[in-house]
């Protein structure tokens, strides 16, 4: 699974660092980022995250 966020969208909810810490991230400048693309292991907590995005920014393919 590949993830990336259309970062212009983000509106800095935190929801995708609360869901999954070890690949989202809010970073310095307040907007969410993917700090490491998903191993398999993380790939639910992943699409959950892009699933509850508030402003369908996190976008996955598989």
């Amino acid at each position: 699974m590949r993830v990336w966020i259309d970062r212009e969208g983000c509106i800095s909810c935190g929801q995708c660092a609360e869901t999954c810490p070890k690949v989202f991230d809010i970073c310095e400048d307040g907007l969410a980022d993917v700090i490491q693309q998903p191993d398999e292991e993380l790939e639910d907590m992943a699409q959950a995250a892009a699933d509850g995005c508030p402003v369908s920014v996190i976008h996955t393919e598989q």
